[in-house]
Formats: C-alpha cells, structure tokens, sequence
C-alpha cells in the first residue's frame, strides 16, 4: 500500500494497517538509545512505571519482572527523545489519516514501551479495549456500532511478532467459537487457535496502526529481544469518550507544568486537548474499560 487512501481504506475494511517509514534511520538509533536506558532502569526498580508479569491490564502494581514500561514522555525520565518521536510531524499526519480528522483536533494520549519479560514467557489474553469480554452479543454489537475516536500504534525498533489480532473483528461481534476463547482473562497457550486470527510480524522500523476494538492479544517470549513502541492518540470530535480507555493508566502527572515545558508547540496544543477532558471530568465517576 502506497497511497493514502489505500492505507486508509485497508484500515477501515480490516480495523489494522502496516505502515513503513514512520521511523528514520537517524531516528531509530536514538529511540532504541532512550529505550535501553529506560528498559535498564525499569528492570533496576529505579523507574517505577511499569508492566509487571501477571498483570494484564491496570493498574500494574510491583512485580518481580515486566513487559513494558509506563509514561515514557514523563519528564523525570529525562528522556525527550520519545516526546520528539509523538508530537512529530510524520505520527501526526498518520493519525490524522486514520482518524480522518484535522490537526487541531488531535488530542495527546498514551506513550509506553512493550519489551520482553526475561525469567519467563507472559501472554495477554484475546480481548477488545473498551469492550469487556463478558459482554453478550447486543452489547458487544452496541459497542462496536459506535464511533471510535481514538488509534493506537506499535512501532517495532525490534523485529516483533507479538500482536495477533482477528482482522475485520472492530466491525462485527464474535462468533460463538471467538466468545469461548475471550470471555476471561485466560490467555491461551497458543493465539492462533482463535476463529480467524493472524500474527502480525513487524521488520524494525515498521509499525502496525490499529483500532484498539479490533480481537487482540499479545504474546511475549523472554528469549527473544523486544523493544515497541506502543502509543495512542485521540480525536477531540469524541469528547470524553476516550477518558474511560485512556485515564485508567493514570495522567495525572501530564497537567504538570514541567511536563508542558518539555513540548513542542504542536505537543502543547495536543496536551491542552487532553487536559481540558480531564478538567471536565474532575469529580466524576469513569467506569474505566478493562480489569485483570
């Protein structure tokens, strides 16, 4: 696929899309420069943000080894270079591709880093977002009749064979077979015994955009080097309707003026976005959309 509308039309149709050259050479080795550094001191105890083993969704709490690290953008981390990557102009313009939206409304949202755990294999179980996997088949199809305002991306700096997913699933209930295999927090032994589903394999550099209720789950190998960059961005035209899948990984550190400081222009006005959702949901309940 090389044409815009050829990305966006495969990205509607399958609820997923590879695209090369989000990353540049010169870009590459410093991103995989800052995620050593990070992954270093997240293994070491020293940064405290992280995914642990046996914990699939948040809150992560503490454990003994992890498969990604949190808030990578977080000023304390002193690493600009992942703040530089998001707010640039060519994650901007893919986002706005996909979301079909202008710049103006782009809204920031979530960066973090996936890797591999090291003392054993860890597995997600097959699941949507910000549809709970209990859901019957009405809520389930209610959910998906909805407009999705936000995309999340993972950008391999690794070759990467993580992510399976079930292409043309953000559109259309499971199937009786897909709703026995996702309505726990089970994750199987093998993914690909689910009805319909791929592995998506990533060269480094490439990155794969998808629909966060698209079927999906992860698989990671502690044998095997991994180092992804996993973010999402929102479209303001959804309101707070991304506050339920979004907040629960808890941002609160993003109204800080010393993480402003650290932006572009361009990064301000996303953030400005985000923290104007936030204010208006000051004191309210938010059902958050996944628990496990």
């Amino acid at each position: 696929m090389t044409s815009d509308r050829e990305i966006r039309e495969h990205y509607d149709a399958y609820g997923y899309v590879v695209i090369q050259g989000l990353i540049g050479p010169s870009e590459h080795n410093d991103l995989v420069a800052a995620t050593n550094r990070t992954v270093a001191r997240t293994r070491s105890g020293s940064w405290p943000y992280a995914r642990v083993v046996g914990k699939q969704f948040p809150p992560y709490g503490v454990g003994d080894d992890i498969w990604g690290v949190q808030h990578v953008m977080h000023p304390a981390l002193g690493e600009p270079t992942f703040a530089r990557f998001y707010e640039g102009d060519t994650v901007r313009g893919a986002a706005r591709l996909l979301l079909g939206c202008r710049n103006d409304e782009l809204q920031m949202e979530l960066f973090n880093v996936l890797v591999n755990p090291v003392h054993s294999d860890f597995a997600l179980c097959w699941h949507r977002d910000d549809i709970k996997g209990t859901a019957g088949e009405e809520e389930e199809r209610a959910g998906l009749s909805v407009r999705h305002f936000g995309v999340q991306w993972n950008s391999a700096l690794y070759e990467d064979s993580c992510l399976y997913i079930v292409p043309g699933s953000h559109r259309i209930p499971r199937t009786p077979e897909q709703r026995a295999l996702s309505s726990d927090t089970t994750a199987l032994a093998d993914p690909l015994i689910m009805p319909g589903s791929i592995q998506v394999i990533l060269k480094p550099g490439e990155t794969v955009f998808y629909n966060n209720n698209i079927l999906h789950c992860g698989a990671y190998t502690s044998n095997m080097q991994r180092a992804t960059l996993h973010a999402s961005m929102g479209d303001t035209r959804g309101g707070s309707a991304r506050a339920r899948n979004i907040l629960q990984h808890g941002l609160e550190w993003m109204r800080e003026d010393a993480f402003r400081e650290t932006l572009s222009p361009e990064g301000r006005h996303m953030l400005e976005r985000l923290v104007k959702m936030q204010e208006e949901l000051d004191g309210k309940e938010i059902e958050y959309s996944l628990e496990g």
